[in-house]
């Protein structure tokens, strides 16, 4: 068995001991793919379905929640996930100039990551942050009321 295999399955065993320790699997699946997208990085196909075969739910309800879910991916992710804002009250107060500059830094577009891995760029419907206009998140760390000229100082505490 090869390094990569040997990994992936001590991840799957990461996993599946989080899903024994459960009292209410069936409820619990958005947990179960929080957990899962957290060691994993990402919820490909097989993970998905390993989760519905551990959780005894259709196959099809699982791939249902991942794609409905925004915070949920299909694709690898960068190191660090950068999201935007894109709500009504975020795109009035800039949102679209912060994603022009995101967009130039990195030379990728939303739902892109940059060649080195290094980032993710997205672009959500709304974070709830509307008081903070407009608001960037970086691996979960809420930055509002920004301006398009303080986006790289910002990105720099991530290099």
């Amino acid at each position: 068995m090869s390094c990569k295999n040997v990994i992936v399955e001590e991840k799957f065993s990461e996993l599946e001991h989080f899903i024994d320790e459960l009292p209410d699997k069936q409820g619990d699946l958005i947990a179960v793919l929080h957990k899962a997208q957290e060691i994993f990085g990402y919820l490909p196909e097989e993970v998905q379905l390993r989760i519905a075969d551990k959780l005894d739910v259709p196959s099809a309800k699982v791939s249902g929640v991942v794609s409905f879910y925004s915070f949920f991916t299909m694709k690898p992710r960068g190191k660090h996930v950068v999201n935007v804002c894109t709500g009504t009250a975020c795109y009035v107060r800039g949102a679209e100039k912060l994603l022009n500059e995101l967009n130039k830094h990195f030379a990728i577009k939303p739902g892109e990551t940059t060649k080195d891995g290094e980032f993710t760029l997205d672009a959500l419907r709304c974070v709830g942050a509307c008081g903070l206009a407009p608001v960037m998140i970086v691996d979960g760390k809420v930055y509002g009321r920004l301006k398009p000229e303080q986006v790289k100082g910002i990105l720099a505490n991530y290099r």
